[in-house]
This record gives structure tokens, sequence and C-alpha cells, in this order.
């Protein structure tokens, strides 16, 4: 299978090279953040006047790198002067106060760092505190529906959109195939493999059983508001008593291990967030859909909504749920600037009963920021009379907004 490059990111990436800035990639495992930095090497490597120091964390051959001394020594090792130096580190989480040898390379002239990681607080925190503003993080997410066209061949077409609902897009399922067993097999892997990793053992989390039905919980209600006393409840009257503290606690874990995303709700007329009753969306809906065991009947308003969230990240939007005084707005999306757009999603509109519940909350709303609807409900993209542009899900993902 031919390399195909992801070049958004490649873009970005390159747009903060040689400006004494540390690029930091994050996102969850196994969503191509290794493969940028691959790519990155290689183009580099082709230039006889640079020096390319590669640590991949994941591979034996550097297990003895352990601590920031371990990490001193190699670089040093390897480090030459006479050239335009590029430091590239996979998974630096796993190298214990990894940040002092970062911030004594970052002054190094002709250097360039990329690192990347899995836990967001840790990342964050440690870069923060030690280097200030001097580094730029890149949020890679798993495949955009035209990634996942281009990375297994497909034409644009409803059969193929409803193998990326069902699917995802794990880049990896590439070379696994899309049949049933195997894809599930490999999304079942690669979460075991985040939660083991960047929740437990981070976190020394010992009430596994709970975490595991915790998560499935969670997949069940994808796209549903949520409180951590809810869930206790619930959990109590299966028999399970856990404290909401705990609860809050074993979220907060699975959001920096990039498993979810947390969105606030945002009350639209007070102009204020609430602190409480949040909803939860996965970073890949395929392993949503493999942790809740298939794409049931009646998931697939939840699984539609989970990716309409994840492009309008890609989009660059800051998403939260709004609020109104009688009823709801899936996505109240703004942008730096004072940009901001209102989003419903829906399956089909089949009725009228349905068209007044996605259009009538959007109406409600008086101001003249844009309105959509997004479904699968086949149309021809148009404004209704209020103005609310309802969009058939695959131009969505293949245009934007």
């Amino acid at each position: 299978m031919a390399t195909i490059i992801r070049q958004s990111y490649i873009d970005k990436i390159e747009r903060y090279l040689g400006k004494e800035t540390i690029i930091v990639l994050v996102g969850q495992r196994r969503v191509g953040k290794s493969c940028m930095m691959k790519m990155i090497r290689d183009r580099k490597k082709a230039d006889d006047c640079n020096n390319i120091i590669f640590i991949d964390k994941e591979k034996r051959e550097f297990d003895n790198i352990q601590t920031y001394q371990d990490l001193n020594d190699y670089i040093g090792e390897h480090f030459q002067s006479d050239k335009h130096n590029y430091i590239l580190i996979d998974e630096i989480q796993d190298i214990r106060e990894f940040e002092r040898s970062i911030r004594s390379y970052r002054t190094e002239p002709n250097t360039d760092i990329i690192i990347t990681g899995s836990n967001a607080r840790m990342l964050s925190n440690e870069l923060s505190t030690l280097i200030g503003g001097r580094y730029k993080e890149i949020y890679i997410q798993s495949l955009s529906y035209n990634e996942f066209l281009e990375f297994h061949q497909l034409s644009d077409n409803d059969e193929a959109l409803a193998l990326y609902i069902q699917y995802g897009g794990l880049p990896g399922l590439a070379k696994i195939g899309l049949e049933e067993d195997d894809a599930r097999e490999y999304q079942m892997d690669i979460y075991h493999t985040v939660l083991l990793k960047d929740v437990i053992m981070r976190n020394q989390i010992r009430n596994v059983p709970f975490l595991e039905n915790l998560v499935r919980f969670l997949a069940d209600n994808t796209g549903k508001l949520i409180s951590a006393n809810s869930i206790s409840k619930y959990m109590k009257s299966q028999g399970e008593s856990i404290a909401s503290a705990a609860i809050t606690n074993y979220i907060f874990f699975l959001c920096e291990a990039y498993i979810l995303h947390k969105v606030n709700r945002y009350d639209i007329h007070g102009k204020r967030i609430f602190e409480t009753n949040d909803k939860f969306y996965f970073e890949d809906n395929g392993i949503r859909n493999a942790i809740a065991g298939g794409t049931r009947e009646g998931d697939i308003e939840k699984v539609i909504e989970n990716i309409i969230y994840q492009n309008l990240i890609r989009l660059g939007y800051q998403v939260y749920v709004g609020q109104l005084q009688a009823g709801e707005i899936d996505f109240v999306c703004t942008k730096p600037g004072g940009e901001r757009i209102y989003v419903q999603a829906s399956y089909i509109i089949a009725d009228d009963a349905t068209r007044e519940r996605e259009f009538g909350n959007l109406r409600s709303i008086k101001d003249n920021y844009p309105k959509y609807v997004i479904s699968m409900t086949p149309l021809l993209t148009k404004n209704d009379n209020d103005g609310i542009t309802h969009l058939h899900l695959r131009k969505f993902l293949t245009e934007g907004i």
C-alpha cells in the first residue's frame, strides 16, 4: 500500500519549524501521530545538511531511555553541531522528567524538536510550566471522511459513507481491511492498549471492571446529557456503588487519553457555560461502535452526532451544547473573532414532528448567525424560509460548512 500523506497536518507542522518552537503532536494512540513524524523525518533526511535524531519509545531498542538523563545522553551522542538537528521523540510521556531535557535542547541553535504524546495533562502541564508558550500543540484526529475514502480507495457514495459510519477512521484499518470481525478485533485491541497504558497504569486505577463498565455506559449514551451524579445513581441501580467524585476522575482520565471528548453546555440566551450535565463523544466512532457491540438499531443517530462533532472540531471550531429555555441545540460552534454557527444533527427527517424539533429550536434563536441542520435525508442543499441551511451529511463531510 502506497504511503498516503495527510497534507493538512504536514503543512501545520512545517509552518512552525525553524521558529524555536517545540512542536507537540497530541491525540489518541494509533491515529497517525507517529506516521506524521516519520514523514517529516524522511523529508528532512533527504537533505545532507540535516541530522535526524529519532526516538520511538514503543520500540525495544529505546527501552534504556527511561529518564531525562538517559535522553540527554542519547541526544548528546548523536547531536551534530555542524548540521541542522531534528530531534523527534515518539510517545515522550514514557520518559521521566523529559521536559528538562527538551528545555535544554530547545535553546540550541539550528535545532527543531517534534514530540508526540497520548496524555493531554502531562504534556500541557509540564511543558507550559517549564518553557511557557514556546511550544505549539497540534491535535491529530482519526481520519476524516475524505481521508477515509483515500486510505481505502473508495468513491464518495452512500455505501462508502455507511462504511465510515460503521468502522470509523483509524488509519490502521487500511491494512486490516473492513471485514467485520477483523476490524472489530483491531479496534478493541487499540482500545484496550489505550485503556491500559494511558488510563489504568498512568493513574494507578484499581477498579478496572468499573472503568470498563463506565466506558460502555458512555458508548451507549453518546450525545446525551450526563452528570457524574446521574451515572452514580444508574450504577447503584445495577448493584455497583461508586462515588460521584471517583466517576468524575475516571472521566477526566479518559478525556486525557483522548478516548473521550467532553462538551460543556452553553446558555445561549444567558451567554454563560454551565458546570454540570455535559455530553461526551468518542475520538473514533469505530471504537465507540466496537465498545457498544456494533451499530445497533437506534444507535445511528448517536454515531452521526459523534461524526458531526468530530468534523466540527476538524474545521477549527470550539464546540458547546446549546441550552435554550425550552430545548437544546446540538452544537454551538465558535471561532476567535466572534464567528459562530448553530448546528442540529439528525438521521432522517421523515415527518413534520421531526422537522419541527430540528428546525424549531434553531428558529427560536433570534440572532443572525448561520444555522444548519445536518442529516442523511436525501435532498439538494437549500435554505428554508427562515434561513436555516439543510445539509446532507456527505456534503458536510466532504465540503464543510
